[in-house]
């Protein structure tokens, strides 16, 4: 499950979509709260928000009163107005490939928002974000859309830096030699899977 995704074309694009980005975020409320009840956020847990793009969830996160939050995006325009937007001391944002940046100490909890189609090795991001998590940690892929919505928002000008969403089912077993999945759900409103992070 790898496609021909250019790392640089996904930075141009987002850095070029970064000043509207904020502007055109749609948000089903309800939904958030089950894709964050479903990655395990809660009081006290230590976040990785991968593809984080204007922190879109950080308020989400510390409304949770998480201990540590980290946010991660390859697009510097992202990253930009990210860190304009927030200055709470829990909260570290860096910017960067996932693939090489400094994430620190393991995580509770790691979350994909909205963003999974952009990675060109989804079965290399899975395993390398299993080591950023604690055993038992929980890593979550997560969007606020069915696969249908996003396959036809990805048809215009983000075809060229997007691949397909797989089927919930094909991700759970992508996750299958780390995670024991406990949450796959793919309907009208939104996708998600998720698991936890297996003791070994």
């Amino acid at each position: 499950m790898s496609c021909q995704i250019n790392l640089e074309e996904v930075i141009r694009f987002f850095d070029h979509c970064a000043p509207n980005w904020d502007k055109t975020n749609v948000r089903n409320e309800p939904v958030i709260r089950t894709i964050l009840d479903n990655g395990g956020i809660g009081e006290g847990c230590r976040v990785l928000d991968v593809a984080c793009g204007t922190g879109v969830l950080f308020e989400d996160y510390l409304g949770r009163n998480v201990e540590r939050l980290v946010g991660v995006d390859v697009s510097p325009e992202m990253i930009r107005i990210a860190r304009s937007k927030f200055t709470d001391p829990r909260l570290e944002i860096l910017c960067g490939d996932i693939r090489a940046v400094d994430t620190g100490k393991p995580f509770d909890c790691c979350m994909i928002y909205n963003a999974f189609p952009h990675f060109a090795d989804p079965q290399g991001l899975i395993r390398l974000l299993a080591g950023k998590l604690v055993p038992g940690g929980r890593l979550s892929v997560a969007h606020g859309l069915s696969r249908a919505q996003l396959a036809r928002h990805h048809s215009g000008a983000a075809h060229h830096v997007s691949m397909e969403l797989p089927e919930a089912e094909t991700l759970a077993e992508v996750f299958e030699p780390w995670f024991d999945v406990d949450v796959c759900i793919s309907n009208d409103e939104m996708y998600q899977v998720a698991g936890r992070r297996k003791w070994k």
